[in-house]
C-alpha cells in the first residue's frame, strides 16, 4: 500500500506536489490533459530552474519543458519576494512575501512545474553580490540550495543571470550560488548533514539561459545554444507562449501581466560547466526510462497504456495504468524515478476514474482542545469499480467503509474528531518565529519543511480504496469551503486559531513630544464563550491604563476593540517594546492575527506573538491640515495621521471636486501617477494650488521603456531615472547646510539618519531644471553622489517637492528622523 497525497489541483501540467496549495479549489482535468500526463510518464528526466525572486523565472521556458517535453522541472526561487514593492495594496515585508508565494505557486499550477525556495530573505534592492551573500549568510543559503538540488535532482540546472555586474546584487548572487551548488551537491562532504535525508547528486550540466532583453537588436547569437519554446499541443489546445503568458500574469502585486505569444519563440543558452553540448541543450541526454537497465516491462506497459487511451472513456485506462504501477514497483529502490513516476501514475489512476476525494471542516477554524465535525465525499465519475476501503482520520483513528462507488453515486461520511490540547496554531511555517537579518528562522520541529512552499495542512483525513485488486491511500486536506454570491464557491485551508487573539491596530507606535497614545486592541474569539482579561506589558518606567480589561466574547468570530492609554516616562528617548497578554481558560497567550484577502490567491492568515515597537521622539508640526493622493502599496497616510495630522485622502475621482485650498499641504503616494494615469489630467489644478501658496510633495514614480510616465511631474522640466542608494547607513550630506528645511521647524541631525531600513531611496531624478535647489547628495559605496533624491522647488507663492526618498519603508518601520524630515518639507 502507498500513500499518496493530492491537494486538489488538475493533475495535469501540475504533478509535482510543491506547486499544490493546501486550499485550492478542485478541478478535474480533461481528456486532452490526461493524455498528456499519460505521454510524461514516459519521460524521465529533470531541470532545475534557478534565479532570486518570484517573477525572475522564464515562464516560457518552464511551460515548455514541462508541458512540451515532459519533463519534471522547477523553479528555485532563492527569496520569496519580501522586498518588493506592492501594486495591488499595502502589504510590505513578509505579508508581500507571502503573496508572492502565492503568486508562483498560482504560475506553477499553470505551467506545470514545481516551485523550491531556500530561507534567504529578500531586503530590498541590492548592488553587489558580496553585499547579499554578507547579509544572507553565504554558506546557510549555499546549503539550502545544495538541499534543493539533491531532492529535485536535476539532469540539468539552469540559471536566470549570470555572475557578472553590474545587476541586482541578488540576481547576482543566486548565480554565483547555482554555480558552486553545482558542485558542492555532488560532494557528500559537503553539507553531510543532510545525508540522512538526501544523497549526494551531480547534475550533468549547468546552463544558464542568456538574457536578451538587454542586448542589441542586432546582437550575434550564434555563439549561443538555441531552443525553440513555442510549440503547441493540440492536446491542450494552446501554445506554451499562451500557457506561459497566463503563468506570467499571476504576478500581480509586480503588475507583470503580459500578452500571449505565439509561433517560434528561441531562448538562448551558454555552458558552464558539467558536459558540454554542441548544438542542442539536451545533446547526449537520454531521458526515457532507457537511461536504465532492466526497464524493458516499464516501456513496454507504457505504451500500452498511451496507445490505448480513449479520450471519451478515460476510465478504460485505469487497468493499463495498474499494469504500469506494477512494472514501476518491480523496480530496484535505487532507482530516482521509481517513486516520483509510482506518484504520478496513481495520481492518474484516480484522474481517469474521475475520483473526487473531499474532506470539509464545517467551520474554517477550530481551537486546539475543541472538536470539529468534517464531512466526507468520496464520488467516483467513472463506470470503473472502484471501493472505498476506509478513511483514517486526524488523531488516528480508522473507520470501515466497505462501499462500492457506484458511477455518480455519492458517498458521504459524517465524523467529529478531537484536536489535541498541544495542536500548533496555524501560520506558514517561515514566519513562526520572529523577522529579522538575512534569513527566515526555522527551527524544529520545521526544519523538514525548509524549501517548500507551505507546511503541512493542520488536519488531514487519509482515504484508503481499491481498484483491480491494489489499495491505494489518498490525503486529502482538510478544507472550509462557501459560497461567495459573485465569485461562488471558494476555498480556504482549514485552520487552528487561539481562543482569543489579540492584535493591535499598529506595528510601530509613535509618541511625538511624550504625549500619551491611545493603543486599540482588537479581540476576536477563536471559541464561543471566551472570555477573561487583556493587558499590556511595557519596559519599566512607561504607564498604561487600565491596568486590565476584562472582555467577555459569546460567540466564536466575535470581536470587540479595548483601549489603552500608553504613556512614556519623561525624557524618553529609547525605543521599547509593548506586548498584549490575554489571559482565558487558564491560559497567558500573546496572538495577532494578519490576514491577506486578494481575489487571485487563497485567503491567508499569519498568527504571530501580538507586539508592537514603543518609539518616543520629539516632532514639531507647522501644518496639520494634509490631503493624501494615495499610491498602490502605500501606508504614509495612516502613519502621518499616527502622530497628529488631519489626513484627508484624495483618490482621483475625487481632485476634481474637492477644494484644494483647504488643504495646508498635499502629498501623493509611491507611484501614484504610474498605477493612474488619470491623475495627469489634475496636474494643471495641482500646479495652480502650488502657485498660490500650496505645498505639494510628490513621491517616487518610474520610468522605464517598459512603463514610461507619461505624466509631468513638476511645474518645471524634470526627468526621472533608476538611480537609487541602497545603503540605508549612506550619509546624508546636505547641499547647502543653510537651507532653511534643513532646520524647521525640526533642526534635523546625523541622527535623525540613524536607524533607517532597507534603503535611503529609490528612483531619483536625472536631470532636472535649475529652478529646483537638490538638499542632499547621497552615494553608495563606490559610487559617485547622487543629487537627485530630494528636489525643492518655488512655484509662484508655494513649494514643490519631488522626492525618491523612501518614506514609505521608514514610516511605517517608525523611523523617527523620517518623520521629522517630512515634516520639514511639508513646513516649506
Amino acid at each position: 500500500m502507498r500513500t499518496l497525497v493530492i491537494f486538489g489541483m488538475a493533475v495535469a501540467m501540475s504533478l509535482g506536489l510543491s506547486s499544490a496549495s493546501l486550499a485550492q479549489t478542485p478541478r478535474q482535468p480533461h481528456a486532452g490533459e490526461l493524455a498528456a500526463d499519460l505521454r510524461r510518464l514516459g519521460v524521465a528526466g529533470s531541470v532545475l530552474y534557478v534565479a532570486a525572486h518570484p517573477d525572475d523565472e522564464n515562464t516560457r521556458l518552464l511551460a515548455y519543458l514541462a508541458g512540451g517535453r515532459g519533463l519534471r522541472a522547477g523553479y528555485l526561487s532563492l527569496t520569496r519576494g519580501d522586498g518588493g514593492q506592492n501594486l495591488i495594496g499595502t502589504e510590505q515585508d513578509e505579508l508581500l512575501g507571502l503573496i508572492r508565494t502565492h503568486e508562483l505557486l498560482a504560475a506553477r499550477r499553470i505551467d506545470g512545474a514545481e516551485q523550491l525556495f531556500t530561507r534567504a530573505r529578500d531586503f530590498g534592492y541590492s548592488k553587489s553580490a558580496d553585499e547579499t551573500l554578507r547579509i544572507w549568510g553565504r554558506e546557510q543559503v549555499l546549503a539550502d540550495v545544495v538541499l534543493a538540488i539533491r531532492r529535485f535532482q536535476p539532469d540539468v540546472i539552469i540559471t536566470r543571470f549570470t555572475t557578472q555586474p553590474p545587476n541586482h546584487g541578488q540576481h547576482t548572487a543566486s548565480a554565483l550560488l547555482a554555480e558552486e551548488a553545482f558542485t558542492a551537491a555532488a560532494d557528500p562532504s559537503r553539507f553531510p548533514e543532510q545525508l540522512g535525508e538526501v544523497k549526494p547528486w551531480k547534475a550533468d550540466r549547468l546552463l544558464n539561459n542568456v538574457s536578451t532583453w538587454n542586448l542589441k537588436p542586432d546582437a550575434d547569437m550564434s555563439a549561443y545554444l538555441k531552443l525553440d519554446v513555442g510549440g503547441y499541443d493540440p492536446l491542450l489546445g494552446r501554445s506554451w507562449g499562451e500557457i506561459s503568458a497566463e503563468s506570467r500574469s499571476q504576478h500581480k502585486s509586480q503588475g507583470f501581466g503580459v500578452p500571449a505569444e505565439r509561433g517560434t519563440q528561441l531562448e538562448y543558452f551558454k555552458s558552464l560547466a558539467g558536459t558540454q553540448p554542441k548544438s542542442d541543450v539536451f545533446e547526449g541526454l537520454e531521458f526515457s526510462w532507457r537511461r536504465w537497465g532492466g526497464t524493458e516491462q516499464v516501456v513496454r506497459t507504457l505504451d500500452e497504456a498511451v496507445n490505448g487511451f480513449d479520450a471519451r472513456a478515460p476510465h478504460k485506462s485505469v487497468p493499463a495504468l495498474l499494469r504500469v504501477h506494477e512494472a514501476l514497483s518491480a523496480l530496484p529502490d535505487s532507482n530516482p524515478w521509481k517513486a516520483l513516476k509510482l506518484r504520478e501514475t496513481e495520481d492518474l489512476v484516480a484522474a481517469c476514474a474521475g475520483l473526487f476525494l473531499e474532506a470539509r471542516a464545517a467551520e474554517a477554524m477550530a481551537v486546539p482542545g475543541s472538536q470539529v465535525a468534517l464531512n466526507l465525499v468520496a464520488l467516483n465519475r467513472s463506470p470503473a469499480a472502484l471501493r472505498l476501503v476506509g478513511v483514517t482520520l486526524p488523531g488516528g483513528e480508522s473507520v470501515a467503509a466497505g462501499a462500492e462507488l457506484a458511477d455518480n453515486k455519492l458517498f458521504k461520511l459524517s465524523k467529529t474528531v478531537a484536536i489535541p490540547e498541544a495542536a500548533r496554531i496555524s501560520t506558514p511555517y517561515w514566519l513562526r518565529k520572529p523577522v529579522a537579518g538575512g534569513l527566515y528562522t526555522v527551527d524544529e520541529p520545521d526544519r523538514a519543511l525548509v524549501g517548500r512552499p507551505e507546511g503541512e495542512p493542520a488536519l488531514a483525513v487519509t482515504f484508503l480504496y481499491e481498484v483491480g485488486g491494489k489499495r491505494f491511500s489518498v490525503v486529502r486536506p482538510v478544507v472550509y469551503a462557501w459560497t461567495d454570491p459573485v465569485r461562488g464557491e471558494l476555498y480556504r485551508a482549514f485552520e487552528l486559531v487561539p481562543a482569543v487573539t489579540a492584535t493591535l491596530d499598529r506595528d510601530v507606535l509613535m509618541f511625538p513630544n511624550g504625549a500619551a497614545q491611545s493603543v486599540s486592541v482588537v479581540l476576536a474569539a477563536g471559541r464561543a464563550d471566551a472570555d477573561g482579561k487583556v493587558r499590556l506589558e511595557v519596559p519599566a518606567g512607561w504607564r498604561v491604563e487600565p491596568a486590565e480589561v476584562p472582555f467577555k466574547l459569546a460567540a466564536r468570530g466575535d470581536e470587540r476593540t479595548v483601549r489603552f492609554q500608553v504613556t512614556p516616562p519623561k525624557g524618553a528617548g529609547e525605543r521599547g517594546r509593548l506586548r498584549v497578554v490575554v489571559e482565558s481558560g487558564g491560559r497567558a497567550e500573546s496572538w495577532r492575527v494578519r490576514s491577506v484577502t486578494h481575489e487571485h490567491i487563497p485567503p491567508q492568515t499569519v498568527r504571530q506573538p501580538s507586539e508592537a515597537a514603543l518609539v518616543p521622539f520629539t516632532l514639531a508640526t507647522k501644518v496639520r491640515r494634509i490631503g493624501y493622493i494615495p499610491g498602490p502599496g502605500d501606508r504614509v497616510a495612516e502613519s502621518l495621521a499616527a502622530v497628529g495630522y488631519e489626513v484627508t485622502l484624495l483618490p482621483e475621482e475625487r481632485l476634481a471636486s474637492e477644494k484644494l485650498e483647504g488643504f495646508e499641504a498635499i502629498v501623493v503616494g509611491v507611484r501614484a501617477f504610474n498605477a493612474n494615469q488619470r491623475l495627469a489630467l489634475h496636474r494643471e489644478r495641482l500646479m495652480r494650488y502650488v502657485e498660490q501658496g500650496g505645498r505639494l510633495i510628490v513621491q517616487y514614480n518610474t520610468n522605464s521603456r517598459v512603463g514610461p510616465l507619461n505624466a509631468s511631474l513638476g511645474p518645471y522640466p524634470l526627468e526621472l531615472g533608476r538611480d537609487r542608494v541602497t545603503d540605508e547607513t549612506a550619509a546624508m550630506t546636505p547641499v547647502d547646510a543653510n537651507l532653511p528645511l534643513l532646520k524647521a521647524p525640526n533642526k534635523l541631525t546625523a541622527a535623525d539618519f540613524e536607524g533607517w531600513v532597507q534603503e535611503r531611496g529609490l528612483y531619483f531624478a536625472s536631470k532636472w531644471d535649475e529652478r529646483y535647489k537638490p538638499v542632499f547628495a547621497m552615494n553608495d559605496p563606490g559610487e559617485e553622489p547622487l543629487r537627485g533624491g530630494l528636489l525643492v522647488a518655488r512655484h509662484g507663492k508655494g513649494t514643490f517637492v519631488y522626492t525618491g526618498i523612501a518614506f514609505f519603508r521608514q514610516l511605517p518601520a517608525g523611523v523617527p528622523g523620517a518623520y521629522r524630515l517630512l515634516a520639514n518639507l511639508l513646513a516649506q
